[in-house]
Order: C-alpha cells, then structure tokens, then sequence
C-alpha cells in the first residue's frame, strides 16, 4: 500500500509543478521584453512533467483485458 501512496504523493507534486509552470509561462509571455529561448525551456520542461506523469497514472490504473 504505501508504493501506491508514494506514487500518488508523486504525482500531486508532478500535477502541481505542472500547473506553476503553466503560471509562470502565461506571465512570462504577457511582459513586454520575455525571453524566449527561457520561455522554451519552461515548455520543455512543462512537457516533460507531462510525460511522467502520464507514466505514474499508468502504474496506478490497472489494465483492463477486454
């Protein structure tokens, strides 16, 4: 049981570093000057959270055969 709930623990911090990025490219777009190469790597790195996490739900929902 506590695999299960150290990979929900995990992915809530994945879900929520996902959405502060999601912040914090929105404001960095809306300033007059932004740097865009940083802007690029926040995406890459918002992209990235989204592939583990995409991976932690796997392991937690079970595969069903049909």
């Amino acid at each position: 049981m506590t695999d299960l709930h150290d990979l929900r623990l995990q992915l809530e911090e994945l879900r929520s570093e996902h959405r502060d990025l999601d912040d914090v490219i929105a404001r960095l777009a809306e300033t007059a000057p932004f740097n865009q190469l940083q802007i690029q790597r926040l995406k890459k790195r918002k992209l990235s959270l989204k592939d583990q996490i995409a991976r932690l739900e796997s392991k937690l929902l079970p595969d069903i055969i049909a």
